[in-house]
């Protein structure tokens, strides 16, 4: 039976959400970089897709360290990207066609050129010096050369590898700086500190954005006696160690993000609620990310986390181990989905985002298919129904709609432009070149460091979009900068994968994704807000043995009286296997209906070709499904 809620479902839960990122949407200057107006004139695309929102990826001022995740204004728009009146015009375009804005905030750090911290740092007396976090360090005397060295405050390693400190001669002091030492830390419990970010944060929600992704909010909170805490040792050849234990979900993470709605969101919520989604790492535990996200904390609407993408990552992140195969990835994606979807469900008081991609992730079909050109557009199907059928809020990165992979190995790894890459590719040369005692580059070996950037890393989601083939329009329609002077390299298959090409082939990825929103938007208490159950496929086998197929029911959660939602079974072939046999269930309710009589199954959509869709259409509980190479179908349930 259906259960039944009196909850109703706010906007940004059956919302689907179109992550963009500005510098490779479109360019509209020829400069070779995406910009406002780029975007601006491809809205009659973005509302073809059936979107409810944008989330537009981070494009405030910034020092262009670490794409503009380094604000040096936060109520200034980057030149490179237009102006604030450009962005105030892309907010009243996207609500005219019924499309809402989502701004990226990022505060948990500055960049070292934001005026704050040029105040800080340029006195230990200046009144915003403790707008930062600054700790004394050790020396050391015993150089021969007679030098003092330096010594940080602790040995926490920096997510961009190297120390989490900088130090400043000007004052003999350092700070933390968790990313580059271009990005130093916020002190949070400085209140001054996030008054003005809540001031910042109202500044765009007068402007009219619908809410905001808060860039790594998890870590905002640190201990104030940090400089005492060393990170437990994981690598004896060096002296900083991950320390994301002693910094991320800090002992008053929670009181700030309360805060903060009460301050800022809930201040601006009477016509429309405004939202906020918090990236949210190294959490992995339902039970925390719960804290953030249950209604009555009034903090966090919902989290972004990194179970799906930290599935063969190491202690020290995600280049750090080696790759895992295929199966082992597989039987780990089926195990996360079910621990979030069922730990979180909207009828348990929880909420889940549900995401395969983002800008700061490589492409999805590159990560979980088989890498087979063949394959390509059977695994982006497959993903996409996974996605679609999950219950949570949607998002859906830039290409994604397009099935786009990583980087072409023909592309070197020297092109790749995102500063993660190239400071994680220039420590682990450097170590391996220390201890083989190499003289240049040619004697080290990186080939297997290479094969972890050629598949995990950033660069590959940030790539320009294709909106033509390369041979009709300069770099593939994104821009008309002189051929080859985009910021980041395009990818070489653009001839085969286009917006152009796909918006014309009604069996394309593209006009897939719109007709499974669809599906999805117009059965949102099964699809969006519906419990998850996972169904076996063979009882006799461990859930280890057990990868090639997923499948679950999806049970409606009902929100209006009238509402006559049934149940659905996905099934899906995470495989690139032909031939693969899986044994319908029973139907729910003893395979009865409320009167009484006898249900079959139904087919309702799937990812394989027509002709091979019909033979699914009717079944009985008693079919076995035969599943090509990455199918997915969708079966519903009507009286025989």
């Amino acid at each position: 039976m259906p259960t039944h809620t009196s909850s109703k479902p706010k906007w940004w839960q059956t919302a689907t959400i179109y992550e963009l990122y500005p510098s490779s949407f479109k360019d509209s200057n020829s400069d070779g970089i995406g910009d406002i107006p780029g975007i601006i004139s491809k809205i009659p695309y973005l509302a073809s897709l059936g979107i409810n929102a944008v989330w537009l990826a981070a494009c405030h001022k910034s020092g262009k360290i670490d794409m503009g995740y380094d604000v040096v204004d936060y109520r200034e728009v980057d030149r490179q990207y237009g102006t604030v009146e450009d962005l105030e015009h892309l907010i009243a375009e996207l609500n005219r066609v019924g499309i809402k804005l989502i701004m990226d905030m990022v505060v948990n750090h500055t960049s070292d050129q934001h005026a704050w911290f040029q105040e800080s740092r340029s006195s230990l007396t200046n009144s915003k010096r403790d707008w930062y976090i600054w700790r004394k360090g050790g020396h050391d005397d015993s150089k021969e050369d007679g030098r003092k060295q330096h010594i940080p405050p602790n040995n926490w390693e920096s997510i961009f590898t190297g120390s989490a400190w900088t130090y400043d001669e000007g004052t003999d002091e350092w700070y933390l700086r968790i990313f580059s030492k271009e990005q130093p830390d916020l002190n949070w419990s400085n209140p001054e500190v996030r008054e003005a970010v809540y001031d910042e944060m109202r500044f765009w929600l007068e402007k009219g954005v619908a809410g905001f992704r808060l860039d790594v909010i998890n870590i905002i909170s640190k201990a104030e006696d940090l400089e005492l805490w060393n990170a437990e040792s994981v690598n004896e050849k060096v002296f900083e160690q991950p320390a994301y234990g002693l910094y991320c979900n800090g002992p008053r993470v929670h009181e700030f993000l309360r805060e903060m709605r009460e301050e800022v969101l809930d201040r601006y919520s009477e016509q429309d609620e405004r939202m906020a989604v918090g990236e949210v790492i190294v959490t992995s535990e339902p039970k925390e990310v719960r804290c953030y996200v249950e209604p009555g904390r009034k903090e966090l609407n919902m989290v972004y986390q990194y179970d799906l993408f930290d599935v063969d990552s190491g202690l020290s992140g995600k280049f750090s181990a080696s790759l895992s195969s295929k199966e082992d990835i597989l039987r780990k994606v089926k195990k996360i989905v079910t621990k979030w979807q069922t730990e979180l469900a909207f009828s348990k008081g929880g909420w889940n985002t549900v995401w395969l991609e983002s800008h700061d992730t490589a492409r999805s079909i590159s990560r979980f298919g088989d890498g087979s050109s063949k394959n390509r557009c059977k695994v982006a199907k497959m993903l996409a129904l996974l996605q679609t059928t999950l219950s949570g809020t949607l998002f859906i990165y830039q290409g994604q709609e397009l099935g786009l992979v990583n980087l072409s190995d023909e592309i070197s790894i020297e092109k790749y432009p995102d500063v993660e890459t190239k400071k994680a590719w220039e420590a682990c040369y450097r170590s391996r070149r220390l201890a083989h005692s190499a003289e240049d580059y040619s004697d080290v070996d990186m080939s297997d460091f290479e094969e972890q950037i050629r598949m995990k890393a950033r660069d590959h989601a940030r790539m320009p979009l294709p909106w033509t083939s390369a041979s009709s329009r300069p770099n593939a329609g994104f821009s008309d900068a002189e051929e080859g002077h985009t910021w980041s390299p395009m990818n070489t298959d653009s001839e085969s994968c286009n917006i152009e090409q796909q918006n014309s082939d009604p069996d394309s990825v593209l006009n897939f994704w719109r007709k499974q929103i669809s599906f999805r938007q117009k059965h949102p208490e099964t699809m969006i807000l519906g419990d998850f159950e996972i169904v076996s496929h063979d009882e006799r086998l461990d859930d280890d043995d057990e990868y090639e197929v997923m499948a679950y029911w999806k049970k409606p959660i009902l929100t209006r009286n009238e509402s006559n939602e049934k149940a659905i079974l996905v099934i899906l072939n995470l495989t690139g296997n032909e031939n693969v046999v899986f044994p319908l269930p029973p139907i729910p309710g003893g395979g009865k209906h409320d009167d009484g009589k006898l249900a079959t199954y139904v087919w309702l959509g799937g990812t394989g070709e027509e002709g091979r869709s019909v033979n699914h259409r009717v079944l009985s509980d008693r079919s076995d499904i035969v599943l090509g190479a990455y199918e997915g179908l969708m079966l519903g349930y009507s009286k025989r």
